[in-house]
């Protein structure tokens, strides 16, 4: 049963990636491109730290964390680059 759910969540948090992948290929401007970037961030984290736990492997954990971690330092450099204050 467990695994059947973790499979499902996994499935939806891919399509969630497959569509933000979309948004950043396809947004007009700059600013939803950024967006798209820090969901598709925030998945990726959430996809590396549910292997982690359906694997029992902890190192993936701080793959996750770290991951994230530049992930949202990205993000704050692309935004603080948009509104000109790099």
């Amino acid at each position: 049963m467990a695994d059947t759910v973790f499979a499902a969540a996994s499935g939806l948090a891919v399509l969630g990636l497959l569509l933000s992948a979309v948004r950043f290929a396809r947004g007009p401007w700059a600013i939803d491109r950024t967006v798209a970037l820090d969901v598709m961030t925030i998945i990726a984290t959430s996809l590396i730290v549910a292997f982690a736990v359906f694997s029992g492997r902890r190192i993936y954990v701080d793959v996750g964390m770290v991951y994230g971690l530049v992930g949202f330092a990205g993000v704050v450099a692309v935004a603080r680059y948009l509104e000109g204050g790099l």
